[in-house]
């Protein structure tokens, strides 16, 4: 079969059913290491910080350990509602922002240098991740249960940009003078998951 048209074949399947055992696999070699390298990256920020806030420090790796956390169950055959959305909207969320803030350097004169460039695709690849599995996941069903999920979503993720940019727990960012664009881009961007995630919730409850 032609490499190309077996890799067509697997991205349709993979947008089909995310949750195949094998595709799992393949995220979580990815997801893992790339969560490990990202609390290394915030490992200054984490020993600076009060042990009271240090949930709120790692966003991004955060977001994939949670991902990766539901992965993991479902291969264990567990589906736990709550998490899974979790994971997939913090994904999105934090991985835009990312892409948002790396941007933002860039246009400021920042270097386009190999690191930059890579976290801005690990980041968007986040994102991409957090919508084909939030799209993909059946277990958004029955309807309470996925409102519970879906609030709890969205008053996590509200708190968080709170305590970032009220008590200064946002990540590092590269200029001095970036503030406005991470708190303004946090905001907009939790308002536009929290009614990404309503409407996938109405879908699902037709």
């Amino acid at each position: 079969m032609d490499a190309m048209l077996w890799l067509r074949q697997q991205w349709k399947s993979f947008l089909a059913n995310p949750w195949q055992p094998w595709y799992l696999l393949l995220i979580l070699a990815v997801n893992i290491p790339g969560s490990a390298y990202g609390y290394y990256w915030y490992a200054e920020q984490l020993a600076s910080t009060p042990g009271r806030l240090l949930l709120f420090v790692p966003d991004s790796p955060l977001a994939t350990t949670l991902l990766s956390m539901a992965l993991i169950l479902s291969l264990l055959g567990y589906k736990n509602r709550f998490l899974s959305l979790l994971g997939c909207a913090t994904c999105i969320k934090y991985g835009l922002w990312a892409v948002v803030v790396i941007t933002d350097f860039w246009l400021r004169g920042g270097a386009l240098g190999w690191e930059t460039v890579l976290l801005c695709f690990s980041h968007l690849g986040m994102a991409v991740q957090g919508v084909i599995f939030m799209r993909a996941d059946s277990s958004f069903s029955p309807a309470g249960g996925m409102a519970l999920a879906a609030a709890g979503v969205s008053a996590w993720m509200l708190m968080n940009d709170f305590v970032d940019y009220s008590l200064g727990v946002y990540p590092y960012l590269y200029y001095y003078g970036q503030e406005p664009v991470a708190a303004v881009s946090a905001w907009v961007l939790s308002a536009a998951v929290i009614i990404y995630v309503f409407i996938i919730f109405r879908k699902t409850v037709r």
